[in-house]
């Protein structure tokens, strides 16, 4: 007969493999993986022509084009100020420090059409910034930049708070070392904390990347939803479906979501094996 230690110790928190494993296939099913092949199904009741068609438009393809380069410049403008940011918040004291730090999280909470109105109401030609941005000739609302500003504004979020907690266990005397090494700042930063970082930053610009992405709701009042100049995907999805032209949508729909699967997983692998060259 086995101790009763060994029993205890045999024992789950929750039920065996199999309960689980299928559970989690169950869920996920229904959640992701069911409503994401009805695109594909939908998809398929068009010939290759009218697919081709479809999603090789002049219309398309500038959606395509304006919602991957705005995405991702966003990301990059996260990726670079978002260091900052997180550096400020975990290694300075500083009056109104935690007002701060919950105002960050306000693009999660705020209603995107709030953020949207907002931003616009800003950025436009007679708003606070729009106005001295006019008058040099750069025009924010109704353009592609506006698209840019909104997606940086949404996607912040996600680069502060994935670095933070990397920040916050960073070891400072590996700083201390590299200085009295002879390491002056930048070389500190570059060789001793930025590849610590690394791996959580790839991590924030990938979620800040698919953010931008798949948002709709704040994009729209700032971009002016100009065809074939500020018109981003999933808004000219919404118009073919408000067109009864459902299969078109799915068509690009399916399109937009196997180019952002192909980019995520590819950044993802990137950052998996600058892991393992790490390891």
């Amino acid at each position: 007969m086995k101790p009763k230690s060994i029993l205890l110790k045999q024992r789950g928190v929750l039920p065996g493999f199999g309960l689980t494993m299928g559970f989690t296939i169950f869920y996920l099913s229904m959640v992701i993986l069911i409503p994401i092949s009805m695109i594909f199904i939908k998809t398929a009741s068009m010939s290759w022509d009218q697919f081709v068609g479809a999603v090789t438009s002049p219309r398309a393809m500038a959606a395509y084009y304006l919602s991957f380069t705005a995405s991702f410049i966003a990301a990059m403008i996260n990726g670079i100020f978002g260091i900052i940011v997180a550096w400020v918040l975990e290694r300075y004291n500083f009056p109104g420090k935690r007002i701060i730090d919950g105002l960050l999280d306000l693009p999660f909470a705020l209603p995107t059409a709030v953020a949207g109105i907002t931003l616009t109401a800003i950025y436009s030609s007679n708003g606070w910034f729009g106005q001295y941005l006019e008058a040099i000739g750069i025009k924010a609302a109704y353009s592609p930049l506006g698209v840019v500003i909104v997606l940086t504004f949404v996607g912040l979020p996600f680069v502060v708070r994935t670095l933070q907690p990397v920040l916050h266990d960073f070891d400072k005397e590996m700083e201390d070392a590299a200085a009295s090494l002879g390491a002056n700042r930048w070389q500190t930063f570059t060789k001793v904390i930025l590849p610590e970082l690394l791996p959580a930053l790839l991590t924030g610009f990938v979620l800040a990347f698919a953010r931008g992405l798949g948002e709709y709701g704040s994009v729209i009042f700032i971009a002016g939803n100009m065809p074939m100049r500020t018109e981003i995907t999933p808004l000219l999805i919404m118009i073919k479906l408000e067109q009864f032209d459902y299969a078109g949508a799915s068509a690009i729909a399916a399109v937009f979501l196997l180019a952002s699967f192909t980019l995520l997983l590819l950044i993802n692998l990137l950052q998996r094996r600058k892991n393992l060259v790490r390891a």
